[in-house]
């Protein structure tokens, strides 16, 4: 159970440094919208992890995804990502610097932006893939509490996400009466930016798995 809780720590670290377009949304969001705006994207994304955790562990075992259908679901993913990446670089700036609450309505949108932001992104899904086959390794097949462990060390690393992206936009929205609305233009354009690489890099990808593993190959 301790290599089970240190391992999800070591991986939740990594996910916390990896600078990607939703690190840029989360503190964007918590200073153009305060705290309660930011903690609510973070829960978002983590939903949308827990969502690929359970999929890939379970949902594997019952569907079986052709070649194809996850060629079209990278296509679909990458252009969603580029849409909502120039919807945020020519997005107007405004920075709402009123400590009042969001209300339960707005709330919902953040979450939903938070979720749908990572559950179109096919590289957090591949991400999870890689993370998962890390912990059957560590954690091998007839090994006494293999389940368990492997449950304890994806909860730990969901945890220790949330925790990292809480305090995050809790900072971020510490400065936000320091901030101006004109870096908080330069930060939609820094999000909208990060999104449209990540969708070119998604489709790239794509596009050079089919030119050398071409389906019927």
């Amino acid at each position: 159970m301790i290599e089970a809780v240190i391992s999800g720590i070591g991986f939740g670290l990594v996910l916390t440094f990896l600078t990607g377009p939703v690190f840029f949304a989360l503190i964007k969001t918590s200073i153009a919208n305060g705290f309660h705006a930011g903690v609510a994207l973070a829960l978002g994304v983590v939903c949308s992890d827990i969502f690929f955790v359970g999929g890939i562990l379970f949902g594997s075992q019952y569907i079986d995804i052709s070649e194809g259908q996850k060629t079209i679901a990278g296509v679909v993913g990458s252009a969603i990502l580029f849409t909502v990446g120039v919807y945020y670089f020519f997005k107007k700036a405004e920075v709402n610097y009123s400590n009042a609450v969001p209300s339960k309505m707005d709330r919902a949108g953040y979450f939903l932006k938070g979720f749908a932001m990572c559950i179109f992104n096919p590289s957090l899904l591949f991400h999870w893939v890689t993370v998962i086959a890390a912990a059957s390794t560590l954690f091998k097949v007839g090994a006494p509490h293999r389940s368990l462990d492997i449950a304890i060390m994806f909860l730990t690393i969901l945890v220790f996400q949330f925790g990292t992206d809480t305090t995050k936009a809790f900072y971020a929205d510490k400065l936000r009466a320091k901030i101006s609305v004109k870096l908080i233009h330069r930060l939609n354009e820094v999000a909208g930016i990060a999104l449209i690489i990540a969708s070119l890099v998604i489709l790239d990808k794509l596009v050079t798995h089919f030119v050398f593993s071409p389906p019927g190959a």
